[in-house]
C-alpha cells in the first residue's frame, strides 16, 4: 500500500487512540417504535416512527465511545435497525440488515444494539433495514472528536442537522406489500413530496408557513450535518446567497471544498460549514431539489422542491418573502452533479492519514454489472411460476432474502439451503453494457442468495458497471456494510481497465461508505477486508434493493483472537416474525 506520511505520524495517531480509548464513554438510548398520527399534504395518517418523531432522534457521542440502543417494537410487523457508516469491528451481530445479520424484531419484543464508534468521526446515521420502513424510521448519529482532540478546521460556533426525507400518501407498508405480490406486477410507489427535517415546506399542498426554520446569528459559523434519508431521490441542495464548504463525508474528513450547491445521494452524509455572513439580515430559502438521472421528459418545477428557511436573528422587517437560490441546478441537469463529486478528496494529513491499496496489493478483483431486469417463467419452473416485470440484479443475480439469518447460519457452519458461496466475480455475458438493450435474453435475470467469501485482510478492487438493459440506466449509489472504501475514480461508458485505471486517484481519494455508480458509467473502489463477519452490499435506491440489486461478503476470521468475529449475543431475535402489514394479513386470512 502507498505510504502517505512518515512513521512518526503513525505513532502520534496510535498515541491519540490510546488516550481516547482511556476516556471512552458509554451511552444508553431507548427507541420506542410505534405508529403515530402525522398530517402532511392535507392528509392525516398513522406512520411508524421512533419516539414519536419524524425524523427520529439524533444520537450523540465521541469517537471511541460505545452506544447501546434498546429498540422496543410496539408496531404490528417486524423490522431491524442498521447503523449506516459504523464499521462494528468483529461485531456484525449488531449491523442490522434483516435476514443477513439478524432476523427482524418481533412486535411486542425488544432488542438492544451495541454500536462501537472506532474510526468514525463526523456524521453517520441509523435507519430501519426492512423493506421501506426506513422512510419514516431514521435519524443522524453525531460522532464528535475524541476527548483531547478537535476538528481539523476552525471549530464552528454552533451546528445543525439537516435531514432530507420522502413523504408518501396513505399507508406505505400496505402499498409496498401489495406491490410485492407477484400477481400484481406493479411498479413501486413514488414519493408525493420531499421533506427537510420532516416538513415539505411552503410550496407543498396544505403546507403554507410550515417550513422548518433555522435561526442564525450574523458573523457565526455553523456546521451543517446533512443526511439524505430519501428512499430513492438524489438531491441538489443550496442556500440562497450563501456558499457551503464540504469538510466531511460518511464519517471521515475531506479537504475543504467550497461550492454554491451540493449533490447528495440516498445513504450519504455530508458535513458542511456555513458562514452566516450576509450583512442584509433577512430570510433565505434552503432548497432541496430532486436530481433525476433517469430518462424522462419533464422537469420538476420549484413547487416540487423541499424548502426550509434560514432566518437571521435581529431587528428587521420580516414581511419580505425569503430569497430563493439562483444557482441551484435543475432536476435533469447531469453535469453539476458529477462536477461536484469529482472535486471531493480525503483530508489525507499526518493527523488523518489514509492508506490507499495499490495495484500490486490487490488480491481479489470483481467487475459488477448493475442492471434492471425482468423475471420470466420458463418450463422448468413449473405451472405455479408467475412472471415478474420488475427486477434488478448484480452480475445477473437478483438477490432473494433467505428465511434465516445468513450470519447465524455461517456461525453455525451451515450454508445451503440458506445461502450459496458462488457469487460470480464478473457478469455471465459481456456485451455493450451502456447501449440500450431490450433483447429478452439480456433482460432476464435469475434469483439467488449468493455471497462472496473473502480471506481476512484480502485487498479487493470492485468496479461497478452501470448498464442500459431494459433502457433503464440510472445512477446507483452503492453502499457496503462493515467497512469504508476508497473511491479511485468514476467515468462514463464501458470500463476498460488498461485505459481507465490510469485516471485513478491514489493520492487522496474519498474514503466513504456510499458512492454513486453513474448512469451508463462505472465506479472503481478498493478496500481491505479486515473486519470478520457477514457484510451486506447493495444499491441504496430502495426500489433497486427491493428488486434484488444486492449481495454480501463473508470475511473469514484472521486466525488470532483479535481478528476473530465475536460470538452472538444471547438475545438475538427469532426468525418466526410477522412481516406483512395488517391489511395483507387480513386478506390472506380471508382467503384461507
Amino acid at each position: 500500500m502507498s505510504t502517505q506520511f512518515p512513521a512518526f505520524a503513525v505513532l502520534i495517531i496510535i498515541l491519540q487512540l490510546f488516550i481516547s480509548l482511556a476516556r471512552a464513554e458509554v451511552y444508553y438510548y431507548d427507541f420506542i417504535v410505534k405508529e403515530v398520527n402525522f398530517t402532511r399534504l392535507c392528509e392525516s395518517k398513522l406512520m411508524l416512527v421512533v419516539n414519536e418523531s419524524f425524523p427520529g432522534p439524533e444520537l450523540r457521542a465521541r469517537k471511541g465511545d460505545t452506544i447501546y440502543v434498546n429498540v422496543y417494537n410496539q408496531g404490528f410487523y417486524g423490522f431491524t435497525i442498521h447503523w449506516h457508516g459504523v464499521k462494528q469491528p468483529r461485531n456484525p451481530w449488531f449491523d442490522g440488515p434483516e435476514y443477513v445479520t439478524q432476523c427482524p424484531i418481533s412486535p411486542g419484543t425488544n432488542f438492544t444494539y451495541q454500536i462501537n464508534l472506532t474510526t468514525e468521526e463526523g456524521t453517520v446515521w441509523w435507519h430501519a433495514h426492512s423493506d421501506w420502513t426506513r422512510a419514516s424510521v431514521h435519524g443522524t448519529i453525531v460522532v464528535l472528536p475524541a476527548l483531547g482532540t478537535t476538528y481539523p478546521f476552525p471549530a464552528p460556533d454552533e451546528e445543525e442537522s439537516i435531514v432530507f426525507g420522502s413523504w408518501y400518501m396513505g399507508n406505505l407498508k400496505e402499498t409496498i406489500d401489495e406491490c410485492m405480490v407477484p400477481e400484481n406486477a406493479t411498479n413501486l410507489p413514488e414519493a408525493a413530496a420531499y421533506t427537510i427535517n420532516g416538513q415539505p415546506g411552503d410550496f407543498a399542498l396544505c403546507s403554507a408557513n410550515s417550513s422548518y426554520r433555522f435561526k442564525v446569528d450574523y458573523g457565526k459559523t455553523y456546521l451543517l450535518r446533512i443526511l439524505n434519508a430519501n428512499i430513492d431521490a438524489e438531491m441538489y441542495f443550496a442556500i440562497a446567497e450563501h456558499n457551503l464548504t464540504l469538510v466531511g463525508m460518511d464519517g471521515a474528513y475531506t479537504k475543504p471544498l467550497d461550492s454554491s450547491y451540493i449533490m447528495i445521494s440516498p445513504g450519504q452524509t455530508m458535513d458542511m460549514l456555513l458562514d452566516a455572513n450576509i450583512s442584509t439580515l433577512g430570510s433565505y430559502y434552503m432548497v432541496a431539489r430532486e436530481y433525476v438521472s433517469a430518462k424522462i421528459d419533464t422537469v420538476s418545477s420549484y413547487l416540487d422542491d423541499a424548502v426550509a428557511i434560514l432566518e437571521y436573528n435581529g431587528n428587521y422587517s420580516s414581511l419580505d418573502a425569503p430569497v430563493y437560490p439562483e444557482l441551484l441546478p435543475m432536476s435533469l441537469s447531469q453535469e453539476p452533479a458529477y462536477s461536484f463529486l469529482k472535486q471531493i478528496r480525503s483530508l489525507a494529513t499526518p493527523e488523518y492519514p489514509i492508506n490507499v491499496p495499490l495495484e500490486s496489493d490487490v488480491t481479489k478483483r470483481m467487475y459488477i454489472t448493475a442492471s434492471s431486469n425482468a423475471l420470466y417463467c420458463t418450463p422448468d419452473l413449473g405451472p405455479s411460476c408467475v412472471n415478474i416485470s420488475w427486477a434488478a440484479s448484480v452480475n445477473n443475480i437478483s438477490w432473494v432474502n433467505p428465511s434465516e439469518s445468513i450470519l447465524q447460519a455461517y456461525y453455525k457452519n451451515i450454508s445451503e439451503p440458506i445461502y450459496e458461496t458462488d457469487f460470480p466475480d464478473e457478469p455471465p455475458v459481456y456485451f455493450n453494457f451502456t447501449d440500450k438493450s431490450t433483447a429478452i435474453d439480456l433482460g432476464l435475470t435469475v434469483q439467488g442468495t449468493k455471497v462472496t467469501m473473502l480471506e481476512y485482510n484480502e485487498t479487493v478492487e470492485m468496479v461497478f458497471q452501470g448498464t442500459d438493459v431494459e433502457g433503464a440506466s440510472v445512477n446507483h449509489p452503492m453502499h457496503i456494510h462493515g467497512l469504508s472504501f476508497y473511491v479511485l475514480g468514476f467515468g462514463f461508458g464501458n470500463y476498460f481497465a488498461e485505459r481507465d485505471s490510469k485516471t485513478f486517484n491514489l493520492i487522496d481519494p474519498p474514503f466513504v461508505a456510499t458512492f454513486i455508480t453513474p448512469k451508463n458509467g462505472w465506479l472503481a473502489i478498493r478496500f481491505v477486508a479486515d473486519n470478520p463477519g457477514v457484510w451486506f452490499w447493495h444499491c441504496h435506491m430502495e426500489r433497486h434493493l427491493t428488486w434484488g440489486m444486492e449481495s454480501a461478503f463473508i470475511v473469514k476470521n484472521g486466525g488470532t483472537p483479535e481478528t476473530t468475529m465475536l460470538p452472538p449475543p444471547a438475545t438475538m431475535p427469532s426468525c418466526d416474525v410477522p412481516l406483512e402489514s395488517s391489511a395483507i394479513r387480513d386478506k390472506l386470512e380471508r382467503t384461507d
